[in-house]
This record gives C-alpha cells, sequence and structure tokens, in this order.
C-alpha cells in the first residue's frame, strides 16, 4: 500500500517556531541517535548591480509534492532513517528567512549526514519549484538553482 502523499508548502517564510515544533516531536524517541538538519535560507545576492530583497517561490504543487514523496521514499530505502520532515516555502520569503527546512533522523550519525547530503541535492535537482529573486529596485529575474 502507497504511503499518503504529502503536501510539504508552507506559505512563506518558515518559521522558527515552527522548525522548532518538528524537531522537538522526536524527543522521547529514544531509538534516535543523531538528527541533522539543513535550513536554506534566502541570500542578500548583488547580481549585476542589483540588490536581491527577497524570492518569490512559485511550484506545480501536485508535481512537487509527488517528486517530494519519491525522494523522501527512495531515501528512507537508501538510508537507515527514523524519520524525515521535508518543507518548502511558496509565496515571498524576505533576504535572511528560512525557504527550506530538511530534517532526518537515525539510530546513527552517519546516516544522517550522508542521508541530508542526498536529499537536499535530490531536491535541486527535480523538484519543480521556482524563485522569482525580487530586487529592490522592483525588477526581478527568474532564479539558478545555486
Amino acid at each position: 500500500m502507497d504511503k499518503k502523499i504529502k503536501n510539504v508548502f508552507v506559505e512563506g517564510a518558515i518559521s522558527p517556531e515552527f522548525i522548532a515544533n518538528s524537531i522537538a516531536k522526536h524527543q522521547s524517541k529514544t531509538t534516535i541517535g543523531a538528527h541533522n538538519i539543513f535550513l536554506g535560507q534566502v541570500r542578500a545576492d548583488v547580481i549585476d548591480g542589483n540588490a536581491v530583497g527577497a524570492i518569490e517561490y512559485t511550484a506545480y504543487e501536485a508535481m512537487a509534492n509527488q517528486k517530494f514523496h519519491e525522494i523522501r521514499e527512495a531515501t528512507f530505502d537508501k538510508f537507515d532513517l527514523t524519520c524525515m520532515h521535508i518543507y518548502h516555502s511558496l509565496g515571498k520569503v524576505a533576504i535572511g528567512e528560512i525557504c527550506l527546512f530538511v530534517f532526518v533522523s537515525s539510530p546513527h550519525r552517519k546516516e544522517v549526514f550522508d542521508a541530508l547530503h542526498h536529499v537536499v541535492e535530490e531536491i535541486k535537482k527535480e523538484v519543480p519549484v521556482f524563485g522569482k529573486e525580487l530586487f529592490e529596485d522592483e525588477s526581478y529575474q527568474w532564479k539558478v538553482n545555486s
């Protein structure tokens, strides 16, 4: 039986409270020996003399949720993980705010490092989420994954 496909999107920035609550849920699980967290943050880039003030994220939500689900399931098959959370922002996220939150737990530390690296690389490569860099002069350009 297939697992239910979860909506991974959060409107706007991912708050510190949201991150803390997601992590706190796992403190009582005594089979976990290690956690690892990736926080993708909007950079204060300057491109051709224009300062980025925010990124506006859009996605083909059904397709993106399906891809996130596939990445999650494949990662569980490849690594000895206890749990994994993936959340990505939609809408406008200002510089300095969090737009991607990935959290993995395992009985062993090596698994969490390897799994987290794998997940983040797969997300950047496979998931149809698009960012429009909004410049302080009110112009914009579509973001190139980096």
